[in-house]
Parts: structure tokens; C-alpha cells; sequence
């Protein structure tokens, strides 16, 4: 326990048994797992509770797969798929350790359970009656340590209280980690927009970063898994501060994480699949989450490419055009000849009009361009941390496959191989559900974005081709 000195400080000791005065918010209390995770940020969370339920390598048909010959545990089976890009440090290997384990769960359980349902399209998630939005505005700058450390500080408001809540970066990060923590196993967690340690108090930082911040938690509020979990909720419509961390404690004492979460999953009148369904159903997802990560990487390219030729080359053209007009009507405007006047106006004002199209261009990406390339930078995140969760189903099936062996050698029986065979369907299930979610929302995302990129050209051309129309008719048909 460090004591608090007041103002933002805390009394702390380092290392070297040194004692001095540090922030508050440099300071946070880990446990091993805890440390750990902040270390791989990104790597899907495994987490075992075996001892917390009761269980132990006696009873457990998973544990088996760990004993090796010296006696001791270990876990080099689930090892992760290569080129994995999440933008945080990830790893290759499980967590390893007496208490860890890939398949810890023990089938389905009854704490806030996640219903999967069978609709038209495959297995989905039970969707609320009311879709849960929020908005995140109003961005002020706050300070603490008696205004050494500064802050910005949002308003986020969901559509269910209409009561604004406040909070910082650093509290959108713990609502990240807890996620990642609880979900990662089974839900992709994109990642926060990075942090900044320079520049990040000015106008045009906090603007975007606010925007990034609206597109992560509206992406959240749309998933019905994470959008109604209790940490969530909290994030949203907290009473007051004592309400916030009372929550937070709560919150970082669940036990429900990594892949834990399986153990929620209740796939409702969905028969088992049988192992080859449930390992064509992982690689076809995997299939396409690469293929898309590869088109949404091509499509960030062109699209910076093309952003710099309409902020750098193409204007300059346009003006070069401009100037050149403009010289001309000059040049003739010399000549002294009486009916020059109506030629070299006309001239100077098509210069003009170049002009302004060169102006036009340099502006139009902020307008269309800019919204496309959020929305592909956000599926970049997205697609980045499939990988992992993918992995993850991966394993599982290794893991089953294995199972025959250990039958036929008596180290497990055949009612608990047919147990771990459940598990991988539940498991199936989830990944379906949450594939069927994420195609869903890309095509109502890709849509919408593709809509508004489209009509924001048509708009550009537009005025492009009157402002042309108008230079035309300038100059007199002989």
C-alpha cells in the first residue's frame, strides 16, 4: 500500500529501496497475470481458474495435454499464427505456468450467459431489442498535482441515460484492457488510437483523436456481447466517482477472462459439430480475415498515395495551368489591338478558375478520402487481431485431435474425449457468431462509407464542371 501525500502525489519506493514522491497515475498495482498482460498488450488473454472452481489435473480431460515427463506443465501447443500485425507487441507463445491453460473452462456455465442462436445466415449472437449508441464530445482540458500534469478530458453519453459521464484517455485504455482481458479469447478487441506524448493538446490532435475515440466505442456499443457486460456499462453511466471505482475494482477482480469466457456460451438448440466441421468452419474465416487485411492494407496504400498527389503535385499542376492562361492574356493584352479586351478577360478569368480548382483539390480529401481511410484504418485494427482469436480455436482442435491418442493409451476416457469435442463446438459456435457479426457490420459499414465517399465526388465534379461552364461561356463564338 503507497501512501498518498495528497495533490496527486504518492510516497513510493523503487527498486533500489530508494522512497520519493511519484504521480499517482504512474503507478499501477499488478499481479503476476497483470503484469504479464500489460507486457503482450495485445495477445489473447489466458487466464485458468482452476483452482478458484475446484478443479485440478485429476478431474480436468484438458489437463492431461500438460503433464510432461518431468511432471511439470506446459503449454507449447497453442502456438500463434505467424505474421500477426495488431500494432501492439504480441507473442508466440501461451502464458505458461501451473495455472494456465488454453481450454481451462469447464463447458457451459450460468454466469451471464451469451446466448448463440441459429438465424438464416448461420449461428449469431442474441442482439438486444434496443441498439446501444453513445457519443463522445465536448472535449475540455483538465489538470492535477496543482496543474503540473494536464489532461483532455470527453463526454461520452449513451443513448440509454442521455446523462453524460467524463473520462480521460487513460480510462478509455482500462476499458481496453479490461475487455481484452474478458474477451479477447473469443471477440476481436481492436486496439485505443495510439497514445501522443508531444503535440497532444493541440486543436487538430484533440479533434482526431476524439473521432478515433467515437468510432472505437460506437464499434463496441454495436457488439451485443461487450455492449451489455457489466464493465461496459459501467464505462457508460457511472453515478458519481465513488460508484466509478468501486466498479473498476469489481471489475479487475473478474475471474471470467480469457478463455473463461467460453464457459458463458450457450449455443441454443445447436446441435454439436463434429471436429472436421468445426476446423473447415476456422479456416475459411481465417482465409478471409487474411485476404481482407491484405485488401484493406492495398486500399490504405493507393489511398495515402493519392491523398499526397491532391495535397502536393496535382494542385500545383492546376496552378501552372492558371499562370500560364494569366501570362498569356497578358502578353496579348500588349499588343494595343481594340478588340483584345473580350479575349484576354476571358483568359484571365479561365487562369482564375484553374486557380480556384487547384484549391479545390488540395481540400477535397479532408471531405471524401478522409472518412474512407478511417473506416479501412479501423478494419486494419480490427483485422489485425484475428489472428490471435483465431488462434485460439486453432488450438482447440489440435488439442481434440489429440484425443484419440490418449483414449487408446488410457490416459483420458472415451465420455471425457467426447467432452472436449463439445467444447470445440461451443467454442465453433462462438467464432461463427462473431463472424457472422463482423460481416454483417462490414457490409453496413462499407456501404455507408462508400455512399458518402461517392456523393462527396459527384459534389466535387460538380462544382469542378461549373466553374469550367462558367469560363466557358466568357469567350465569344466568332
Amino acid at each position: 500500500k503507497y501512501p498518498n501525500v495528497g495533490g496527486g502525489w504518492i510516497e513510493a519506493k523503487n527498486s533500489r529501496g530508494e522512497v520519493g514522491l511519484v504521480p499517482e497515475d504512474y503507478i499501477e498495482v499488478c499481479s503476476g497475470f497483470r503484469k504479464w498482460l500489460l507486457q503482450r498488450r495485445h495477445a489473447v488473454c489466458v487466464y485458468s481458474t482452476f483452482q478458484k472452481l475446484g478443479t485440478s489435473n485429476g478431474n480436468d480431460p484438458w489437463a492431461v495435454f500438460d503433464n510432461n515427463a518431468s511432471g511439470g506443465v506446459s503449454n507449447n501447443w497453442a502456438a500463434q499464427p505467424e505474421g500477426t500485425e495488431t500494432g501492439k507487441t504480441s507473442s508466440n507463445a501461451w502464458h505458461s505456468g501451473g495455472h494456465v491453460h488454453p481450454q481451462a473452462y469447464q463447458g457451459a456455465g450460468n454466469n451471464s450467459n451469451k446466448p448463440v442462436l441459429d438465424y438464416s445466415v448461420g449461428p449469431v449472437w442474441a442482439y438486444p431489442d434496443y441498439q446501444l449508441d453513445c457519443v463522445v464530445a465536448d472535449p475540455k482540458k483538465g489538470s492535477k498535482m496543482y496543474g503540473l500534469k494536464s489532461y483532455i478530458e470527453y463526454q461520452v453519453t449513451p443513448t440509454t441515460t442521455n446523462k453524460p459521464v467524463n473520462h480521460r484517455y487513460k480510462h478509455f485504455d482500462w476499458l481496453y484492457e479490461r475487455l481484452l482481458d474478458k474477451f479477447g479469447s473469443a471477440i476481436p478487441i481492436p486496439c485505443l488510437p495510439d497514445k501522443q506524448v508531444t503535440g497532444r493538446f493541440e486543436e487538430e490532435f484533440i479533434k482526431m483523436r476524439m473521432e478515433r475515440l467515437q468510432g472505437w466505442m460506437s464499434r463496441m456499443c454495436r457488439h451485443p456481447v461487450i455492449s451489455s457486460s457489466e464493465v461496459f456499462q459501467l464505462f457508460l453511466s457511472y453515478k458519481d466517482e465513488k460508484d466509478w471505482k468501486t466498479g473498476k475494482r469489481k471489475a479487475e477482480k473478474d475471474e471470467t477472462v480469457g478463455v473463461m469466457i467460453f464457459s458463458t456460451i450457450e449455443p441454443e438448440g445447436l446441435p454439436d459439430l463434429d471436429l472436421t466441421e468445426v476446423e473447415q468452419k476456422c479456416e475459411q474465416f481465417n482465409r478471409f480475415t487474411r485476404a481482407m487485411d491484405d485488401g484493406v492494407k492495398d486500399l490504405l496504400t493507393v489511398g495515402n498515395e493519392h491523398w499526397k498527389r491532391c495535397t502536393g503535385p496535382l494542385p500545383k499542376e492546376y496552378q501552372r495551368i492558371g499562370k500560364a492562361f494569366q501570362n498569356l492574356s497578358s502578353v496579348f493584352t500588349s499588343s494595343g489591338y481594340e478588340g483584345e479586351a473580350a479575349l484576354t478577360d476571358a483568359l484571365t478569368a479561365a487562369g482564375k478558375t484553374y486557380e480556384d480548382i487547384a484549391q479545390m483539390v488540395a481540400e477535397q480529401p479532408k471531405k471524401d478520402l478522409h472518412f474512407l481511410m478511417e473506416t479501412n484504418n479501423e478494419y486494419k485494427g480490427l483485422l489485425g487481431c484475428f489472428p490471435d482469436t483465431i488462434g485460439v480455436h486453432k488450438a482447440a482442435i489440435e488439442k481434440v485431435k489429440e484425443g484419440d491418442k490418449l483414449v487408446a493409451t488410457g490416459k483420458i476416457t472415451t465420455s471425457e474425449k467426447t467432452a472436449m469435442s463439445k467444447r470445440a463446438s461451443t467454442m465453433s459456435y462462438a467464432l461463427q457468431a462473431e463472424m457472422n457479426h463482423f460481416h454483417s457490420n462490414r457490409i453496413y459499414d462499407y456501404n455507408r462509407v462508400m455512399q458518402q465517399y461517392l456523393e462527396q465526388q459527384v459534389k466535387f465534379y460538380e462544382m469542378i464542371a461549373e466553374k469550367l461552364r462558367n469560363a466557358h461561356s466568357q469567350f465569344t463564338t466568332m
